[in-house]
């Protein structure tokens, strides 16, 4: 048995005689009766004892301890009341929508496997959760720009870091530097900001907390040392403190800009760049670090935010419309070849599958589940098959797994359970024994678990409230007594959050019950917004944007809007038949654009699948379906990214350029070539 399966069987025992127990024991009583410490040395029963505590205390275990008065002793209790679930009085059709969450994020979000174990706790004794899916799950698509399986194998790795305080080593990509390097990080903390993973901690080489982009690693995440535990998380760090910046904002602040938005697009940057800056009489005040993406950011509004102050933004802007217009005009610039590159998961990682819940937690769900699956009575009979897949467990591995929890006991030779798997039968045979019926309630959530569940609500939270017709805040907040012990960080809701929210449920609501939609719209690239009558069908959830999908009676035609650009959805009471045959997901007349982009931006654009070229810079190939988000895209690279094809697209640019030049008041300095080394 290997040494991890030790400490697992080692852990779960302890629990099971703590709480068999009922009273407080010494570290001799568990060294005497626990099997897995009675052949220890004394020094390695103190510090394996030591080690397992802490990871149980890690894992959501509550395990107290104290002095005894008399004998100075160290006494240790877990009272089984503060083990198990509190019932959660969550009503069917409120379960069943977090449920629902599962079936939207399956095989496309990381933290799938834990979400799925903790609902598989949280619906124990309540028929009707195993199979169930919603209609809404076919309404919603969810896509994470950010995932691969690579990914949530490293976030795998991280979480096992973080939770034993771990110091972790990884080879890591700099695209500002544009070298890989090697760091030595104690992480603290992932965080998830725009549908980007992150790890925060202390970097040992600089001495400083960083935070690390996890699909820049480029290798394995190793352990730097063979000890239990290499550091404790400072009481006053704060994940929350560590939230991604605006691209303007990465860096030491170098300034303050001015910038004027026009028209109705004044609400637009209320609404979605509060955290930045500030708005007062239509002028956009927000502090920089680098002027060149904040050029970048009024040239992507087109004409709806002018640069007042300070002169190096101006400056920035002129630059960028220049070279806007010269790679624009006249014949398509000369390419360099293809450059074969190594992928970099060659390299690293190998892909894995998604974040693996804890395996301390699964034994503790499966044997719950077999113990209640016994009932008042001495033994049961479970399809072998079915067991497999609800705990996710290889159904080749079904009868090893099982065969951890006939090793776990309550100490002086009482085991909880024995079960088998019939291979002729296809049937797990359970047989309860004495004390059994401790470890029947399902367990209190380990911090996995809750995170999983936490991220599933940020995910399609508006959705499951709306479908479940319940306020979001109400099911988290009784979501958050169960697992609230574990103090999870959460950032405050901001005016985006709280509009999106409204018109996710406003929306959901009609295509419940096909009732046509109002809805005040931005267009990118227009002042104001239009209002159009709009029959919603469904939602796709690529983070961090919403979008609805749906037949626009205005137009008479098939569109997709998002939601940060809609500034009001007002139900009506006029109904829809859904159209035969329209699948409202399709991109109609969607085009194919070639772009080039120069070295200065090629780093970035390697990470979202363009190609690389021998001199540095890079090739891609998007789909669009409107010229006026092809033209904002590539506004927003201040003429780093040249259109290639189609040509009737580089004429746009070039005299969308130069019309800009004089709406935003800024001159031409100086001409400089498209293609920069």
């Amino acid at each position: 048995m290997s040494h991890d399966t030790d400490k697992l069987i080692r852990q779960l025992s302890l629990v099971a005689f703590l709480m068999a127990e009922r009273r407080p024991l010494t570290a001799r009583d568990v060294k005497g009766n626990v099997e897995g410490y009675s052949e220890m040395s004394d020094e390695a029963f103190a510090r394996r004892f030591y080690s397992d505590r802490a990871e149980l205390t890690a894992l959501g275990v509550p395990l107290h301890s104290h002095r005894d008065e008399f004998t100075g002793e160290e006494l240790y209790t877990l009272r089984s009341e503060n083990y198990f679930l509190d019932r959660l009085d969550l009503k069917d059709d409120e379960l069943a929508a977090l449920q629902t969450a599962l079936f939207y994020l399956d095989g496309k979000f990381a933290y799938a496997e834990p979400l799925r174990l903790a609902l598989q706790n949280l619906a124990l004794g309540r028929p009707g959760f195993h199979e169930a899916r919603t209609d809404t799950a076919e309404r919603v698509r969810v896509s994470a720009p950010d995932y691969s399986p690579e990914l949530a194998g490293r976030l795998s790795k991280l979480e096992s870091a973080i939770s034993k305080q771990r110091t972790i080593k990884f080879s890591y990509w700099s695209p500002q530097r544009d070298k890989v390097g090697e760091r030595a990080l104690n992480p603290y903390a992932l965080r998830l900001d725009e549908g980007i993973w992150y790890v925060v901690g202390q970097d040992l080489d600089r001495a400083a907390v960083r935070t690390f982009r996890v699909s820049r690693i480029r290798s394995d995440i190793r352990f730097a040392t063979r000890r239990e535990r290499d550091f404790r998380l400072p009481p006053e760090f704060d994940v929350e403190a560590h939230r991604v910046p605006r691209p303007w904002q990465i860096g030491e602040t170098a300034g303050k800009a001015r910038i004027a938005v026009q028209g109705d697009t004044a609400w637009w940057v209320h609404r979605t760049l509060s955290d930045a800056g500030s708005l007062v009489d239509g002028v956009f005040e927000t502090d920089f670090a680098n002027v060149e993406p904040l050029a970048g950011w009024v040239l992507r509004q087109n004409g709806r935010a002018i640069p007042l102050a300070p002169k190096a933004l101006r400056d920035a802007v002129s630059d960028g419309l220049a070279r806007l217009r010269d790679g624009h005009d006249g014949d398509v610039p000369v390419l360099a070849r293809e450059r074969r590159i190594e992928a970099h998961s060659d390299r690293g990682d190998r892909p894995v599958g998604p974040i693996a819940p804890e395996r301390f937690g699964v034994l503790q769900a499966l044997l719950a589940h077999v113990l209640s699956a016994c009932g008042e009575g001495r033994d049961a009979r479970l399809d072998a098959n079915d067991l497999a897949s609800r705990f996710s467990i290889p159904r080749e591995e079904l009868q090893e797994t099982l065969s951890l929890l006939n090793l776990v006991n309550f100490g002086g030779g009482c085991y909880t359970v024995y079960a088998e798997v019939d291979e002729d039968e296809g049937i797990v045979r359970v047989d309860k024994e004495l004390y059994g019926d401790v470890f029947r309630r399902p367990p209190k959530l380990t911090p996995l678990e809750a995170r999983a569940i936490r991220l599933a609500i940020d995910y399609v939270g508006p959705t499951i409230a709306a479908e479940a017709h319940t306020p979001l805040d109400r099911v988290r907040k009784k979501l958050e007594e169960t697992f609230g012990q574990f103090d999870l960080p959460r950032a405050p809701s901001g005016d985006a959050e709280d509009v999106e929210e409204k018109l996710v449920r406003t929306l959901s609501d009609a295509v419940e019950k096909r009732l046509v939609v109002e809805i005040e719209y931005l267009k990118e690239g227009d002042e104001n917004p239009t209002t159009r009558s709009v029959e919603p069908y469904s939602f796709e959830r690529e983070l961090p944007v919403w979008r609805v999908h749906t037949w626009d009676r205005t137009a008479d035609g098939p569109r997709t809007y998002r939601l940060d650009r809609m500034r009001s959805a007002t139900m009506t009471t006029e109904s829809f038949e859904p159209r035969d045959g329209f699948d409202p997901r399709y991109l109609h007349e969607q085009r194919i654009a070639r772009l080039w982009h120069s070295p200065v931006v090629a780093r970035w654009k390697l990470e979202r699948g363009a190609r690389a070229l021998t001199d540095k810079a890079a090739l891609s190939e998007i789909q669009f379906k409107t010229d006026e988000w092809l033209l904002s895209e590539v506004l927003a690279d201040a003429g780093e990214t040249i259109v290639l094809e189609p040509s009737d697209m580089r004429a746009s640019v070039a005299a969308r350029a130069k019309e800009l030049q004089s709406e935003l008041g800024v001159t031409t300095r100086r001409k400089r070539p498209a293609a920069r080394a």
